[in-house]
C-alpha cells in the first residue's frame, strides 16, 4: 500500500505478538482518532478491528511496520474512505470527502477527514493535540447513560482496554457470544440514539463523571475479588482498571473523585501479592505478610489522594474508600491499625452512599474496635432489613463473629449459608477451612 511504511524484517512468528501488543497500547488512540475522523464511532470500531484483523495477517508474513500504529490508523481510514465510496456517490458525507479532497483542503470539526497527498496518512491523522481529547471523548462515549452497566463495562474493556471479545469473556468467566452481543447492542444503541463523538460540555461532564468511575470501579472489584471461578483476584483485570484510572485523572485532574478513585485503586492493588499463596487460595488480611505488598503502589496511591484532597474543597465517596484504604496501608499490623479512625471514615461514607455493604464493613471495622457483640447487632440489624439477602458476605462475616463470641454451631450454619451463596471456588474453599477449624 503506498503509503504505509516499509515493514521492517521481524521473524514472522513474532508478527501476531507484535500486533497483539501494539493493539493493546495503541487501540484507544486509534478507535478514537478514526472517530474524529469519521463522526461515527461505531463505524471507527469497526475499522479498527478490520484493520487489526488485516495486521495479524500481514505483520506475520511481512514483518512489522516500522511505525506499527501509523501502520493500523492508515488501513482504518482507507477503509473508511472505500466505505464512504460504497454508500452512494451522492451521499452527503462523501461529497464533502470528495471536495475536501479535491482541494487538498483539511477538514476540522467533528465530521472532517483529513487529506493530503504529501503526507503519510497517519501523519495527517495523529494530532498529538487531540489524541487526549479523544481518549476522554472514548471514555464518555463507552460510558453514556444509554447503555446498560454490562455494555458500559464490556465497551470499555474493547475500546479502551484493548481486549477482544474472548479476553473479556474469560475475565467475566461468560460466554465470549455474550460478550459480542453485549458490545454490537451497544454500537446500535449509540448509532441509534444518535450519541456524537465529542466531550460533553462541562456541566453534563460533571453529571456523567461518576458513571465513568462507576465502570472503572466495577472492572477493578471484580478483578480484586472474583465473585466466580476458580481463581481469589484477577490481577490482569484489575490492573487494567488501575490504568484507565490512570489516564482519567490525568485528562479530568480537576475533578477530586478521579484521583479518590486511582488511589483507592492503587492502595488496594498494592495488597495483591499477599493476598494468595504459592497454591492460589485466600490469605487474610490479619495473616498477610506486609513486606510482601507493593511499597511503591502504596506511595502512589497516598499521592494521588493527597491531589484528591488539594483540589476540592472536600472528597467523595471513592475518596473516603481510599483514606479508609490508607488505615491499612500504614499499619504495621491488624492490631496496630485505627479501627476507630476507619469506623468513624464508613459512617461518614454512609451519610454520602447509604449502601448495606458499607454498613457491613462497618461492622467489621466495629468488632475490631468494640468487640464483635457490638457489631453482631448492627449485622443482626441488615439481616433484618433483607438488605443483602442473596449475598454471601453477610452470613460469612455473622459466622465469623458467632465464631468469634464461642458459639460455634451457629457460626456453622452461617458459614454453611455462605459456602451456598458464594459463586467462587476459592472463597468457598476459605469458608470450608473456616468451619473445619471450629472443630
Amino acid at each position: 500500500m503506498a503509503g504505509i511504511d516499509r515493514p521492517a524484517v521481524t521473524p514472522s512468528g513474532s508478527g501476531r505478538k507484535a500486533v497483539e501488543a501494539v493493539w493493546r497500547i495503541e487501540s484507544a488512540r486509534i478507535v478514537g482518532t478514526l472517530a474524529r475522523y469519521t463522526g461515527d464511532f461505531p463505524m471507527a470500531e469497526d475499522l479498527a478491528q478490520e484493520a487489526l484483523a488485516e495486521a495479524l495477517v500481514t505483520w506475520p508474513r511481512e514483518g512489522v511496520p516500522r511505525n506499527p500504529a501509523g501502520w493500523l490508523l492508515t488501513v482504518g481510514r482507507r477503509r473508511a474512505i472505500d466505505a464512504f465510496r460504497r454508500r452512494s456517490a451522492l451521499d452527503e458525507r462523501y461529497a464533502a470527502l470528495a471536495r475536501e479532497l479535491g482541494e487538498g483542503g483539511v477538514a476540522s470539526g467533528r465530521t472532517g477527514v483529513s487529506a493530503g497527498a504529501s503526507r503519510p496518512d497517519s501523519d495527517l491523522l495523529w494530532d498529538p493535540d487531540r489524541i487526549d481529547d479523544d481518549q476522554l471523548a472514548l471514555m464518555f462515549l463507552a460510558c453514556h447513560p444509554v447503555l446498560s452497566r454490562e455494555s458500559q463495562v464490556a465497551l470499555t474493556l474493547r475500546v479502551l482496554g484493548g481486549l477482544n471479545s474472548d479476553e473479556i469473556a474469560r475475565a467475566f468467566l461468560i460466554p465470549t457470544a455474550t460478550v459480542q452481543a453485549r458490545i454490537t447492542r451497544a454500537k446500535k444503541t449509540l448509532a441509534a440514539a444518535k450519541v456524537p463523538f465529542d466531550i460533553p460540555p462541562a456541566d453534563e461532564r460533571r453529571r456523567r463523571l461518576g458513571s465513568v468511575l462507576s465502570v472503572l470501579y466495577v472492572i477493578f472489584t471484580e478483578g480484586s475479588t472474583a465473585t466466580s471461578g476458580d481463581d481469589w483476584i484477577r490481577p490482569d483485570l484489575a490492573r487494567e482498571a488501575v490504568r484507565l484510572a490512570r489516564i482519567l485523572a490525568r485528562l479530568v485532574p480537576e475533578q477530586p473523585e478521579t484521583y479518590g478513585l486511582l488511589a483507592l485503586l492503587e492502595l488496594t492493588a498494592a495488597r495483591f501479592p499477599a493476598r494468595t499463596g504459592d497454591d492460589g487460595e485466600p490469605v487474610l488480611l490479619e495473616d498477610q505478610d506486609r513486606r510482601r505488598w507493593d511499597h511503591g503502589g502504596i506511595r502512589r496511591g497516598r499521592a494521588a489522594l493527597a491531589q484528591a484532597q488539594r483540589v476540592g474543597n472536600g472528597i467523595g465517596a471513592y475518596g473516603l474508600q481510599a483514606l479508609i484504604a490508607e488505615c491499612h496501608a500504614v499499619a504495621p499490623s491488624v492490631e496496630a491499625t485505627d479501627w476507630e479512625r476507619i469506623v468513624r471514615l464508613y459512617e461518614m461514607l454512609c451519610q454520602l452512599t447509604p449502601a448495606p455493604i458499607i454498613r457491613l464493613n462497618q461492622a467489621v471495622a466495629i468488632s475490631m474496635s468494640q468487640g464483635p457483640a457490638a457489631a453482631l447487632q448492627r449485622v443482626d440489624e441488615l439481616a433484618d432489613s433483607g438488605s443483602l439477602t442473596g449475598s454471601h458476605l453477610l452470613p460469612s462475616v455473622r459466622g465469623e463473629l458467632l465464631s468469634r463470641l464461642g458459639r460455634p454451631d451457629d457460626a456453622r450454619r452461617e458459614f454453611d449459608r455462605a459456602i451456598d451463596l458464594c459463586g467462587n471456588e476459592r472463597e468457598r474453599n476459605l469458608l470450608a477451612r473456616k468451619i473445619a477449624a471450629l472443630g
